[in-house]
C-alpha cells in the first residue's frame, strides 16, 4: 500500500473533530492505513497565562482577528517538506470536486481553520500555500468548513469507498448531476419504479440514465453545463 495520506488541522476547536473523524469512512480510512489524522489545539502555542489566539485589529474596526504568532508555531510543528497549507476562508477559492481530487493527490495537507473576524494578513502572505472557501456564506469558525473538504478528500483514496465505479459515477465528477436512483419496492405510495429499470437492458438502463442526468443537470444546475 502506498504511503497514507497526513491530514492535520489546526484549531481552536479541536473537540469538533474529535467524533466526525471517528465515525463511519473517516474512521474505515485511518483503519486501513489510507490516511493518518492530527488534531493541532492552536491554544498550545501560545505564550500567555489564557492561551490567547486572537487581538484587536490595528486601525480599529469589529471583531477580533487571530494573531500570527500561534498559527506561525503550530503549523511549524507538523509542516513537512511539500506540505499543501490550506486556510479555510470565505475569501477563498471556491471548492469543487476537481479540487477535492487534486488534494487526494497530495502527501501532506494542514488545514488552518480561522476564526473571529479572519485572521492576521501575514499568515496568508507567509504560511498558507491555498485558500478555499466552501460557499458564500459565514459560518461560526473554519473547522466546519475543513471538516467538510476533509470528507470530499478521504472518500476519494484508493479502497476507503471499496468500489472505483462508486467515485467515477458520483454527480460532479462528470460535470453532470446523478440521475434519479429508486430500490424495493417496485411500487410505493403509488408510485413505480421505471419500467426501464427493470427491463434487465443495460444499454437502454445506460442511456435513460444518461438522458435522465442531463435533464435533471438543465432543470437545478444549468451553471455546470457551461463548464464543459
Amino acid at each position: 500500500m502506498c504511503d497514507p495520506l497526513s491530514i492535520d488541522v489546526v484549531t481552536i476547536f479541536p473537540e469538533i473533530l474529535n467524533g466526525f473523524l471517528g465515525e463511519s469512512m473517516l474512521k474505515k480510512a485511518a483503519r486501513m492505513g489510507a490516511v493518518r489524522y492530527g488534531v493541532v489545539n492552536l491554544r498550545d502555542f501560545t505564550k500567555d497565562t489564557h492561551r490567547t489566539t486572537d487581538d484587536r485589529p490595528y486601525g480599529g474596526g469589529p471583531g477580533m482577528i487571530m494573531k500570527p504568532e500561534p498559527l506561525f508555531d503550530a503549523v511549524k510543528s507538523v509542516q513537512q517538506p511539500g506540505s499543501r497549507v490550506l486556510l479555510m476562508t470565505p475569501q477563498g477559492r471556491r471548492f469543487e470536486q476537481t479540487i477535492a481530487a487534486e488534494l487526494a493527490a497530495e502527501q501532506h495537507l494542514v488545514f488552518v481553520c480561522g476564526n473571529y473576524e479572519g485572521v492576521d494578513e501575514r499568515v496568508r502572505e507567509f504560511l498558507v500555500t491555498d485558500e478555499l472557501s466552501i460557499g458564500d456564506y459565514v459560518l461560526t469558525n473554519g473547522v466546519l468548513a475543513a471538516a467538510v473538504i476533509i470528507d470530499a478528500v478521504v472518500r476519494l483514496l484508493p479502497g476507503v469507498l471499496g468500489c472505483a465505479a462508486s467515485v467515477v459515477d458520483e454527480s460532479f465528477v462528470s460535470g453532470r448531476i446523478e440521475y434519479p436512483q429508486y430500490t424495493r419496492p417496485v411500487e410505493y405510495n403509488g408510485a413505480r419504479v421505471p419500467e426501464v429499470l427493470l427491463s434487465g437492458d443495460h444499454e437502454a438502463i445506460a442511456r435513460w440514465r444518461k438522458e435522465q442526468s442531463e435533464k435533471r443537470t438543465r432543470e437545478r444546475r444549468p451553471d455546470l453545463l457551461d463548464r464543459k
